[in-house]
């Protein structure tokens, strides 16, 4: 008999307070090769009206996840979605990137963009659920490895 997966609510909030930034860096260096610092989540808290972080909450109130992003005139520009390794692949980016999305299109935004590694097929693959496609590249974006990065857009964010 198949196993049932259990479903989980995770709780998303905005990153408002600069002690919250703990928690994401631990998830941001656990998750990337060159990770922000907590110089430059203090900035983008500077930065009100245009840049926004939300964090997931699992049932005990940890942090498992975030995604940052910039609103700017209609479009929305994801930089960073991240879930703590333990917590992969339990649905925590999905409920991160509908927020965010949904988010977005109440703020206005009528279309998202964001940028991932050609070799990451886990996200890649998710941002395709969510109808984002290849709309160019950026030879070498990133480092450690050297690597290009996709450029990935998705219109009609009020459609979700």
């Amino acid at each position: 008999m198949p196993r049932l997966r259990e479903t989980v609510v995770w709780r998303i909030e905005a990153l408002t307070k600069p002690e919250q930034i703990d928690d994401v860096l631990v998830i941001e260096e656990a998750s990337f090769t060159n990770p922000w610092t907590r110089a430059m989540y203090l900035a983008e808290m500077e930065n009100r009206g245009v840049s926004y972080c939300f964090r997931a909450l699992d049932a005990g109130g940890r942090v498992v996840g975030f995604c940052s992003f910039w609103h700017v005139l209609d479009e929305l520009h994801i930089n960073n979605l991240a879930v703590k390794p333990e917590s992969r692949r339990a649905g925590v980016a999905t409920a991160l990137l509908t927020h965010v999305l949904r988010e977005g299109a109440r703020m206005g935004a009528q279309r998202a963009t964001l940028e991932v590694r050609r070799s990451n097929d886990p996200a890649r693959l998710l941002y395709e659920r969510f109808g984002f496609s290849v709309a160019g590249v950026r030879r070498a974006y990133y480092t450690k490895p050297v690597e290009d990065a996709l450029v990935l857009w998705r219109e009609d964010l009020g459609t979700l």
